[in-house]
């Protein structure tokens, strides 16, 4: 599913650096993948002042840029028009080659920004600029490729939840195409700014996983989200949720409504990628649809940047 290990690049040590919005994590990589160290710092692409991404770059990296050989690889919104540079949205499908090959190089042969993924969903025929409506990610790429290469795949269905969730479906080691839903952004928006507020608790207690899946089951049965999410005040107002349940079953109706617009194929394998605790919510939720899926976490984002590194050596030796 992905480049092995070549001479050249392949070899040289590697800084994989995960720029977000809100954090940024590095990881210095040996030439075999393997992590010597990590770091994290709360200086998200928002903390940064126009012109001050080199700085900051050298405050937390800086040392490990001295090494000879280095090569850096930067995913993430680091490439947005909010981060270092802008670089352009490689186009679907697009597997470990195409990526490599529309790296934006801060420094030549040295430094360079993960482009993100767009593709194209079905939109109005009979309207011409609107025939397809562009769907683009940045950063996901980079953990799809390297889920591939940590559990050997060439064909799954990819499953990133989030403040945007991506459902990536992957052919024969490229991603062909994939959806984004605002499933976190949607839940933050109505505990926090909508009339159901004011029947949440100030704060979430202890995840109460028998209310998550009430709401699952309630969505999954469910025609809209615009219906089912009253439930959540009404419930509480016959007191048939205790105050304990609301945020689970709240967020067991948004990600629910995202699992009913979705039937993944019995024939693709089902990964689903991120933090722990979500994840698992995710899992729990697909089994209810009968759907198994196995989980993996944030090495992916590491295995991914080292896998584009080996395919940057395959190029250097057909040329060589």
């Amino acid at each position: 599913a992905a480049p092995g290990c070549g001479k050249g690049f392949a070899v040289r040590p590697l800084l994989a650096v995960d720029w977000g919005t809100s954090s940024l994590r590095g990881a210095l990589l040996d030439g075999a993948g393997e992590v010597i160290e990590e770091r994290s710092f709360a200086r998200g692409i928002l903390s940064v002042a126009p012109g001050g991404f080199p700085a900051v770059f050298d405050e937390c990296f800086g040392d490990w840029m001295k090494m000879p050989a280095i090569l850096c690889l930067m995913a993430g919104m680091v490439g947005s028009q909010q981060g270092w540079r802008e670089a352009a949205y490689c186009p679907c499908p697009a597997g470990f080659a195409e990526v490599a090959s529309q790296l934006l190089w801060l420094e030549s042969g040295r430094m360079a920004i993960v482009p993100g993924l767009s593709c194209a969903q079905p939109g109005l025929a009979d309207v011409e600029h609107l025939q397809t409506i562009p769907d683009v990610m940045r950063g996901e790429e980079t953990q799809v490729l390297g889920a591939l290469q940590l559990l050997g795949l060439r064909d799954a269905l990819m499953v990133l939840p989030g403040t945007h969730s991506k459902w990536v479906t992957v052919q024969g080691g490229r991603i062909q195409s994939f959806a984004t839903f605002m499933t976190g952004e949607f839940f933050a928006l109505l505990k926090q700014h909508s009339i159901l507020a004011r029947t949440l608790p100030a704060t979430a207690g202890e995840p109460d996983e028998a209310a998550f899946e009430l709401g699952v089951q309630i969505a999954l049965r469910g025609q809209s989200l615009l219906q089912t999410a009253f439930s959540a005040r009404t419930l509480a107002l016959f007191e048939r949720l205790a105050p304990p349940q609301r945020h689970d079953y709240l967020s067991g109706l948004l990600i629910g409504e995202e699992l009913r617009t979705q039937t993944p194929s019995t024939s693709l394998p089902v990964v689903l990628i991120g933090a722990d605790a979500l994840t698992r919510r995710y899992q729990n939720a697909l089994a209810l649809k009968h759907v198994a899926a196995q989980r993996i976490g944030a090495q992916a984002t590491w295995a991914g940047l080292r896998a584009i590194a080996n395919s940057l050596a395959l190029k250097q030796e057909r040329t060589t």
